[in-house]
């Protein structure tokens, strides 16, 4: 079990479920949608952020996006580290169907990929030295590099995010920063190349 330092804002009790058995953190739940309309609930989550840091940790599909975009528009970018588990095609042992777009959510994920996840955000892990990767790559880094204003940017952007096993409909600036957080430039450079 690992101590994270910031709260880890997940979609429901589920989702806190899994997590619990392998992080010791506080774990917060939206509700799903719920947050969208409990004031309290989005005050309770800005205020931990401001206090501790957050880690956004959604399913990948997109309710999971739009809960993560909703969150962001109340919670200050510095106060957010962003986790994203990857895209696996399949259904939790609890329902009966898989889901809309047919992907595992964070319930489903195994332990060792939650906190691969949690780590590769840069959670701060109390009791261990953790220093995330902080390359700066911009905006014309994704343009040189063909990921985007291209033809085939959305293609390339798509492939290299599936490749780091994150989910492939990430915004560009979700992308940036999950590169600024997590790849070096020589270690881009090689996943690109292999893409080619």
């Amino acid at each position: 079990m690992i101590r994270v330092r910031e709260v880890i804002v997940v979609e429901g009790r589920y989702d806190k479920n899994a997590l619990s058995q392998i992080v010791d953190a506080m774990i917060v739940e939206t509700s799903g949608f719920g947050v969208f309309h409990d004031a309290d609930k989005r005050n309770m989550i800005r205020s931990l952020a401001l206090k501790n840091g957050i880690i956004i940790l959604t399913d990948s599909d997109g309710a999971g996006l739009l809960i993560r975009n909703h969150l962001k528009s109340f919670i200050p970018s510095e106060c957010i580290k962003n986790a994203y588990i990857p895209e696996i095609s399949g259904k939790e042992r609890r329902k009966n169907s898989p889901s809309k777009e047919g992907l595992l959510g964070v319930e489903g994920m195994s332990p060792q990929v939650l906190e691969d996840c949690l780590r590769r955000a840069g959670a701060t892990i109390v009791d261990e030295e953790h220093a995330f990767h902080t390359e700066s790559f911009t905006k014309t880094d994704l343009f040189f590099m063909g990921l985007s204003g291209g033809p085939e940017s959305g293609r390339k952007r798509k492939m290299l995010q599936s490749r780091l096993g994150i989910p492939t409909n990430l915004s560009s600036n979700s992308l940036l920063e999950y590169l600024n957080r997590t790849v070096s430039r020589s270690e881009l450079k090689k996943i690109l190349d292999e893409l080619e």
